[in-house]
């Protein structure tokens, strides 16, 4: 799926929380969003979501669309006025996103329905996660809310996987996670990007994991984009450790 981003703004009293003039993420690109706390990650996911209403400017989605010959056909919607997206596009912004009150197989089963599939193939899709699972999330016999918040973030990740989107758009998601799962992790985003062709947004506060899998790396400060850095072989590491430390250096002042 493609991403056009114009003119959009969203302001919280008289702070600033985005303010993006132009942005675009081409199909089937792997992006990270990094920044420091308050640089406004979660708030343009939310506009771009329409969890948040913006002062100004669109979002645009462009994505395929079958009619009935060889060759799809582009359509391009504002999410904002039309919920034909939604089909198309996978998220997880936070525990807010999960049915806690469910157990996780009854919540993938939920989401399938919401998206058309079958149990059965719910329960096939679900297996392919199993390492990211780590027996931990099957046959538990427990409610979402009594899992840890590390097995809470799993489940709304493959929660948001589950009816393979073309985009996805995950907050955080290394969060809470202990190092192996990390690293299941990355290897689960990486494939899937590789296998569906799909879109990929994650911010994260772990640079590290950010320039490990993401060929794109976009730096907001202030709701501002101030830097949109190529990544092949990891070539923005440099560039981004050096402008953090820096960042640093100025806070201690």
């Amino acid at each position: 799926m493609k991403i056009d981003i114009t003119h959009l703004r969203k302001t919280f009293g008289e702070k600033v929380a985005v303010d993006i003039d132009e942005y675009h993420a081409n199909d089937g690109e792997m992006i990270g969003l990094v920044g420091n706390n308050g640089a406004g990650k979660t708030t343009l996911f939310r506009l771009m979501l329409d969890l948040l209403k913006s002062d100004d400017g669109t979002v645009g989605f462009t994505f395929a669309v079958e009619n009935g010959t060889d060759t799809p056909v582009e359509h391009v919607v504002n999410p904002a006025e039309s919920e034909e997206w939604k089909e198309h596009t996978g998220a997880y912004v936070d525990d807010g996103f999960l049915i806690d009150f469910l157990t996780p197989e009854e919540f993938f089963e939920f989401v399938g329905k919401v998206c058309g599939l079958g149990k059965k193939e719910v329960e096939t899709r679900v297996k392919t996660f199993e390492h990211l699972m780590a027996g931990e999330i099957l046959d538990q016999k427990k409610l979402i809310r009594d899992f840890s918040a590390g097995n809470k973030q799993k489940i709304g990740i493959i929660a948001a996987l589950l009816h393979q989107p073309s985009l996805v758009i995950l907050d955080e998601p290394f969060n809470f996670l202990d190092p192996s799962s990390q690293s299941v992790l990355k290897r689960t985003l990486t494939e899937y990007n590789h296998a569906t062709g799909a879109t990929i947004i994650i911010s994260s506060h772990n640079l590290a994991h950010t320039i490990d899998i993401c060929p794109r790396i976009t730096l907001l400060e202030h709701g501002h984009i101030v830097k949109d850095l190529s990544n092949i072989d990891h070539s923005a590491a440099d560039e981004l450790n050096a402008y953090f430390d820096q960042q640093a250096a100025v806070e201690q002042e």
